[in-house]
Protein backbone atom coordinates (compact mmCIF):
# COMPACT_ATOMS: atom_id res chain seq x y z
CA UNK A 1 0.00 0.00 0.00
CA UNK A 2 2.80 2.40 0.89
CA UNK A 3 4.54 1.77 -2.44
CA UNK A 4 1.33 2.48 -4.32
CA UNK A 5 0.87 5.83 -2.61
CA UNK A 6 4.47 6.65 -3.52
CA UNK A 7 3.61 5.85 -7.15
CA UNK A 8 0.51 8.04 -6.89
CA UNK A 9 2.64 10.90 -5.61
CA UNK A 10 5.12 10.39 -8.46
CA UNK A 11 2.34 10.46 -11.05
CA UNK A 12 1.07 13.73 -9.58
CA UNK A 13 4.59 15.17 -9.49
CA UNK A 14 5.10 14.25 -13.16
CA UNK A 15 1.78 15.82 -14.06
CA UNK A 16 2.66 19.06 -12.30
CA UNK A 17 6.12 19.05 -13.91
CA UNK A 18 4.60 18.43 -17.35
CA UNK A 19 2.52 21.56 -16.91
CA UNK A 20 5.71 23.57 -16.85
CA UNK A 21 5.97 27.23 -15.97
CA UNK A 22 2.27 27.83 -16.49
CA UNK A 23 1.58 25.56 -13.51
CA UNK A 24 -1.51 23.86 -12.27
CA UNK A 25 -1.72 25.85 -9.09
CA UNK A 26 -0.34 29.26 -10.04
CA UNK A 27 -2.37 32.38 -9.36
CA UNK A 28 -3.18 33.09 -13.01
CA UNK A 29 -2.60 29.88 -14.98
CA UNK A 30 -3.15 29.52 -18.69
CA UNK A 31 -6.45 27.63 -18.93
CA UNK A 32 -6.09 24.32 -20.74
CA UNK A 33 -8.99 22.60 -22.51
CA UNK A 34 -11.43 25.24 -21.37
CA UNK A 35 -14.42 23.60 -23.07
CA UNK A 36 -13.48 19.97 -22.46
CA UNK A 37 -16.19 19.32 -19.86
CA UNK A 38 -18.90 20.82 -22.05
CA UNK A 39 -18.82 17.77 -24.34
CA UNK A 40 -21.99 15.70 -24.16
CA UNK A 41 -19.97 12.47 -24.40
CA UNK A 42 -16.26 11.80 -24.13
CA UNK A 43 -14.02 8.75 -23.74
CA UNK A 44 -10.87 7.78 -21.93
CA UNK A 45 -8.98 4.90 -20.40
CA UNK A 46 -7.42 4.07 -17.05
CA UNK A 47 -4.58 2.09 -15.51
CA UNK A 48 -4.36 1.33 -11.85
CA UNK A 49 -3.66 -0.77 -8.80
CA UNK A 50 -6.09 -2.64 -6.58
CA UNK A 51 -6.11 -4.10 -3.08
CA UNK A 52 -8.83 -6.72 -2.67
CA UNK A 53 -9.88 -8.08 0.71
CA UNK A 54 -12.67 -10.21 2.20
CA UNK A 55 -14.84 -9.14 5.13
CA UNK A 56 -15.95 -12.20 7.12
CA UNK A 57 -18.88 -12.40 9.53
CA UNK A 58 -19.11 -15.44 11.79
CA UNK A 59 -21.96 -17.44 13.34
CA UNK A 60 -19.99 -17.97 16.53
CA UNK A 61 -17.11 -15.80 17.79
CA UNK A 62 -13.73 -17.46 17.72
CA UNK A 63 -10.51 -17.48 15.81
CA UNK A 64 -10.83 -15.54 12.59
CA UNK A 65 -9.77 -16.36 9.04
CA UNK A 66 -6.78 -14.21 8.18
CA UNK A 67 -6.63 -12.48 4.79
CA UNK A 68 -3.27 -11.55 3.29
CA UNK A 69 -3.87 -8.94 0.57
CA UNK A 70 -1.65 -8.50 -2.46
CA UNK A 71 -1.29 -5.66 -4.93
CA UNK A 72 -3.25 -6.25 -8.13
CA UNK A 73 -3.32 -4.49 -11.48
CA UNK A 74 -6.23 -3.18 -13.55
CA UNK A 75 -6.88 -1.58 -16.92
CA UNK A 76 -10.07 -0.38 -18.59
CA UNK A 77 -12.09 2.13 -20.59
CA UNK A 78 -14.13 5.17 -19.57
CA UNK A 79 -17.35 6.42 -21.12
CA UNK A 80 -18.58 9.76 -19.74
CA UNK A 81 -22.04 11.27 -20.30
CA UNK A 82 -22.60 14.86 -19.21
CA UNK A 83 -25.90 15.24 -17.34
CA UNK A 84 -25.38 18.64 -15.78
CA UNK A 85 -22.65 21.23 -15.34
CA UNK A 86 -21.53 19.45 -12.18
CA UNK A 87 -22.86 15.90 -12.66
CA UNK A 88 -21.72 13.17 -15.07
CA UNK A 89 -22.69 9.54 -15.57
CA UNK A 90 -19.70 7.25 -16.05
CA UNK A 91 -19.32 3.66 -17.19
CA UNK A 92 -15.87 2.22 -16.50
CA UNK A 93 -15.59 -1.43 -17.63
CA UNK A 94 -12.24 -2.92 -16.70
CA UNK A 95 -10.13 -6.04 -16.30
CA UNK A 96 -8.81 -6.56 -12.76
CA UNK A 97 -6.15 -9.04 -11.64
CA UNK A 98 -5.79 -9.82 -7.95
CA UNK A 99 -5.07 -12.51 -5.34
CA UNK A 100 -5.96 -13.03 -1.68
CA UNK A 101 -4.23 -15.58 0.55
CA UNK A 102 -6.35 -17.05 3.33
CA UNK A 103 -5.11 -18.66 6.53
CA UNK A 104 -7.60 -20.83 8.45
CA UNK A 105 -7.20 -21.42 12.19
CA UNK A 106 -7.26 -24.76 13.94
CA UNK A 107 -5.19 -26.85 11.54
CA UNK A 108 -1.74 -28.37 11.95
CA UNK A 109 -1.01 -29.08 8.28
CA UNK A 110 -0.25 -26.22 5.89
CA UNK A 111 -2.18 -27.98 3.11
CA UNK A 112 -5.32 -27.48 5.22
CA UNK A 113 -4.43 -24.05 6.58
CA UNK A 114 -3.59 -22.13 3.41
CA UNK A 115 -5.82 -21.22 0.46
CA UNK A 116 -4.97 -18.99 -2.48
CA UNK A 117 -7.92 -17.11 -3.97
CA UNK A 118 -6.75 -15.73 -7.30
CA UNK A 119 -9.17 -13.82 -9.48
CA UNK A 120 -9.47 -12.23 -12.88
CA UNK A 121 -12.43 -9.88 -12.72
CA UNK A 122 -14.49 -8.22 -15.39
CA UNK A 123 -15.70 -5.19 -13.46
CA UNK A 124 -18.65 -3.07 -14.64
CA UNK A 125 -19.21 0.05 -12.52
CA UNK A 126 -21.91 2.64 -13.26
CA UNK A 127 -21.02 5.80 -11.38
CA UNK A 128 -22.22 9.32 -10.80
CA UNK A 129 -19.45 11.91 -10.79
CA UNK A 130 -20.09 15.05 -8.75
CA UNK A 131 -17.59 17.74 -9.71
CA UNK A 132 -16.77 20.94 -7.89
CA UNK A 133 -16.31 24.32 -9.52
CA UNK A 134 -13.20 24.30 -11.69
CA UNK A 135 -10.34 26.43 -10.35
CA UNK A 136 -7.75 27.13 -13.03
CA UNK A 137 -6.66 23.70 -14.28
CA UNK A 138 -7.82 21.75 -11.23
CA UNK A 139 -11.24 20.27 -10.46
CA UNK A 140 -11.87 17.84 -7.55
CA UNK A 141 -14.78 15.40 -7.70
CA UNK A 142 -16.63 12.66 -5.85
CA UNK A 143 -17.76 9.30 -7.28
CA UNK A 144 -20.63 7.08 -6.11
CA UNK A 145 -22.45 4.20 -7.73
CA UNK A 146 -22.92 0.46 -8.09
CA UNK A 147 -21.12 -2.28 -9.98
CA UNK A 148 -21.34 -5.87 -11.14
CA UNK A 149 -18.28 -8.10 -11.13
CA UNK A 150 -17.73 -11.34 -13.02
CA UNK A 151 -14.93 -13.61 -11.82
CA UNK A 152 -13.51 -15.31 -14.90
CA UNK A 153 -11.56 -17.68 -12.67
CA UNK A 154 -14.52 -18.67 -10.52
CA UNK A 155 -14.79 -22.32 -9.51
CA UNK A 156 -18.48 -22.05 -8.61
CA UNK A 157 -19.39 -25.11 -10.70
CA UNK A 158 -16.69 -27.33 -9.19
CA UNK A 159 -17.85 -30.39 -7.25
CA UNK A 160 -14.62 -30.34 -5.23
CA UNK A 161 -14.38 -28.27 -2.07
CA UNK A 162 -11.90 -27.59 0.73
CA UNK A 163 -11.41 -31.31 1.37
CA UNK A 164 -9.76 -31.32 -2.06
CA UNK A 165 -8.00 -27.97 -1.35
CA UNK A 166 -10.47 -25.97 -3.44
CA UNK A 167 -11.93 -22.80 -1.94
CA UNK A 168 -15.04 -21.86 -3.90
CA UNK A 169 -16.54 -18.42 -4.56
CA UNK A 170 -19.48 -17.19 -6.60
CA UNK A 171 -19.01 -16.04 -10.17
CA UNK A 172 -21.13 -12.87 -10.03
CA UNK A 173 -21.12 -10.24 -7.30
CA UNK A 174 -22.79 -6.88 -6.76
CA UNK A 175 -21.09 -3.91 -5.11
CA UNK A 176 -21.50 -0.34 -3.94
CA UNK A 177 -18.68 2.09 -4.72
CA UNK A 178 -17.59 5.43 -3.28
CA UNK A 179 -14.51 7.52 -3.98
CA UNK A 180 -12.92 10.81 -4.88
CA UNK A 181 -10.41 12.18 -7.35
CA UNK A 182 -9.08 15.25 -9.06
CA UNK A 183 -9.12 16.37 -12.70
CA UNK A 184 -5.85 17.98 -13.82
CA UNK A 185 -6.12 19.77 -17.15
CA UNK A 186 -2.70 19.43 -18.71
CA UNK A 187 -1.52 20.93 -21.97
CA UNK A 188 -2.32 17.91 -24.15
CA UNK A 189 -4.83 15.87 -22.14
CA UNK A 190 -6.82 15.63 -18.90
CA UNK A 191 -5.23 13.46 -16.20
CA UNK A 192 -7.44 12.19 -13.36
CA UNK A 193 -6.01 10.19 -10.43
CA UNK A 194 -8.65 8.76 -8.10
CA UNK A 195 -9.12 6.43 -5.16
CA UNK A 196 -12.30 4.38 -4.70
CA UNK A 197 -13.69 1.89 -2.22
CA UNK A 198 -15.63 -1.20 -3.33
CA UNK A 199 -18.10 -2.77 -0.89
CA UNK A 200 -19.60 -6.16 -1.77
CA UNK A 201 -23.32 -6.36 -1.00
CA UNK A 202 -23.86 -10.12 -1.07
CA UNK A 203 -22.37 -13.28 0.41
CA UNK A 204 -19.80 -14.69 -2.04
CA UNK A 205 -18.82 -17.90 -0.27
CA UNK A 206 -19.88 -21.32 -1.56
CA UNK A 207 -20.06 -23.68 1.42
CA UNK A 208 -18.46 -27.10 1.51
CA UNK A 209 -20.67 -30.17 1.09
CA UNK A 210 -20.06 -31.11 4.72
CA UNK A 211 -22.36 -28.91 6.89
CA UNK A 212 -19.78 -29.20 9.69
CA UNK A 213 -16.85 -28.21 7.50
CA UNK A 214 -14.05 -26.64 9.59
CA UNK A 215 -13.43 -24.20 6.73
CA UNK A 216 -16.90 -22.84 5.99
CA UNK A 217 -19.45 -23.97 8.61
CA UNK A 218 -18.86 -21.01 10.94
CA UNK A 219 -18.90 -18.34 8.23
CA UNK A 220 -22.08 -16.26 8.23
CA UNK A 221 -21.03 -14.22 5.22
CA UNK A 222 -18.01 -13.33 3.13
CA UNK A 223 -18.06 -10.07 1.20
CA UNK A 224 -15.54 -8.28 -0.99
CA UNK A 225 -13.83 -5.13 0.17
CA UNK A 226 -11.38 -3.37 -2.13
CA UNK A 227 -9.46 -0.16 -2.67
CA UNK A 228 -8.91 0.92 -6.28
CA UNK A 229 -6.28 3.50 -7.19
CA UNK A 230 -6.72 4.50 -10.83
CA UNK A 231 -5.01 6.93 -13.20
CA UNK A 232 -7.34 8.06 -15.97
CA UNK A 233 -6.41 9.76 -19.23
CA UNK A 234 -8.95 11.63 -21.37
Amino acid sequence: MRNTFVLLFLFLALAVNAQGARGLFSKDPIINHENFDKQRVHWGYFLGFNFYDFKFAYKQPGREILVDRTTGFDVGLIGNLRLHEYIDLRFEPGLYYTQRNLTFPGFTKEIDTKRQVGATYLHFPLLLKFSSLRTGNVRPYLLAGVSQTMNLGSNEASIDDNKQQKFRVKKMTSNAELGFGIDLYLEYFKFSPSIRGVFGMGDELIRDADPNSPWTSNVQSMKTRAILINFAFH
